[in-house]
């Protein structure tokens, strides 16, 4: 049987299905993953074949405004949807679609006939719980959450109405809009399974039938893989440092946020290590390295705090480790998991983005890894993590579906 996960983004919106991918392989399933190029080594590394899907995932590097990421996110899936319609051949018998491909995939399943799934790494369905993640903003009570998630959704239809009329046109289809086919999902229960923490976001019970949060998705590291020596030795050297990265956030602000990171470090008398990312950072001494990427399950482990800029696999990934967070949300969904750890107590307070100073960080640095309470949260939500499988409650369910 062969199955085809769609996923788009950044890199934190595609490693987590090589792991799902990896688990459905080793119980037998054919798998292929379809995303942007800059994700082959990903896919191939973890076993799993790779198809091609167009779009340069640097388009979203932009600005943080709300109306510039719409026209952003617009271009990217509108040159995503261009090349969707290739990604499925005969074979295929389900396809596994995530939070930015389903509204396309929706359309490749009702022309082929081919089942389909949702693994989502964010709640996107309204609730009265909490507002919708992509606004960063507070909870505005339950009437209100609900009514400005219903909102959301329409904004995000609005993104992909170019895409999906062409891509129906193509794929010889009736007209549709986005808000239309959305509704029909929703009115037939479509299955999706959310792929993080109920230690971070328990499921709502307002929730439609159908949504279900299974747990992480880890993305796929060899187990024969080991840290570079070079890192190795700096972290035998002395006290657990701090790691300080912004993963695929804040390209061309490499100078400006090295120094900061260094300086904050030096005045908390903490030894530091800066992950590169897009945004380039880097700094030399002995207190400080510089290393590019490695997994962060073999990393975090190994760490005193993690300076990071909230995206939903940082933030599992550093609640999985047990180690306290200091979050510098960018955009996005990155307030949300920011807010949710510092909530939970495994993190600091968020400091936005562009109030970051070396004195803020300083400070935050200071509570997270001198305060007992936040390593005594991040330990508690590392212990319910790991009763949690993402990848076998969703093999579970592709079982299900396609042997039921």
């Amino acid at each position: 049987m062969r199955i085809m996960i769609a996923a788009a983004g950044s890199r934190g919106d595609v490693a987590p299905y090589t792991g799902l991918g990896a688990e459905l392989r080793r119980a037998g399933y054919d798998v292929a993953l379809a995303a942007t190029d800059t994700f082959a080594p990903l896919a191939r590394d973890a076993g799993l074949e790779f198809r091609s899907l167009p779009a340069d995932t640097r388009m979203r590097g932009g600005g943080t405004g709300r109306r510039e990421l719409m026209r952003t996110a617009a271009a990217f899936i509108t040159e995503l949807g261009q090349g969707f319609a290739d990604m499925v051949d005969k074979g295929t018998d389900l396809l596994l679609l995530s939070t930015t491909t389903a509204p396309l995939g929706w359309h490749l399943a009702e022309a082929t006939g081919t089942p389909s799934l949702g693994v989502y790494l964010q709640p996107t369905a309204p609730t009265g719980d909490f507002p919708p993640v992509v606004t960063g903003s507070r909870s505005l009570g339950r009437l209100a959450n609900r009514a400005t998630g219903r909102f959301a959704l329409r904004m995000a239809d609005r993104v992909y109405e170019q895409a999906v009329a062409q891509l129906r046109h193509r794929l010889q289809l009736p007209p549709a809009s986005p808000s239309e086919t959305r509704r029909r999902q929703e009115q037939a229960n479509w299955p999706i399974l959310h792929g993080f923490s109920t230690a971070l976001v328990p499921r709502p019970s307002d929730w439609r039938p159908g949504l279900e949060v299974v747990g992480n998705w880890w993305p796929h590291h060899d187990p024969a893989e080991r840290l570079p020596s070079g890192l190795e030795d700096f972290l035998s050297a002395g006290p657990r440092p701090v790691l300080v990265g912004f993963g695929s956030m804040a390209s061309g602000d490499g100078e400006r946020l090295s120094e900061i990171a260094v300086r904050a470090l030096r005045r908390a008398g903490l030894r530091g290590i800066l992950q590169a990312g897009s945004a380039g950072l880097t700094a030399d001494g002995d207190d400080v390295l510089t290393i590019g990427d490695v997994p962060h399950a073999l990393l975090f482990p190994r760490l005193a705090a993690v300076v990071h800029h909230g995206g939903a696999g940082t933030s599992a990934a550093a609640l999985r480790a047990g180690v306290p967070a200091v979050p510098v949300p960018v955009t996005a969904d990155q307030p949300f998991w920011a807010r949710r750890l510092a909530v939970l107590g495994a993190a600091t307070a968020p400091i936005p983005f562009r109030s970051l100073t070396a004195e803020r960080l300083a400070d935050s640095l200071g509570q997270a890894v001198k305060q007992q309470a936040h390593s005594r949260a991040a330990a508690r939500a590392s212990q319910h993590l790991a009763t949690e499988n993402g990848a076998r409650q969703t093999l579970d369910a592709v079982r299900r579906l396609t042997e039921g």
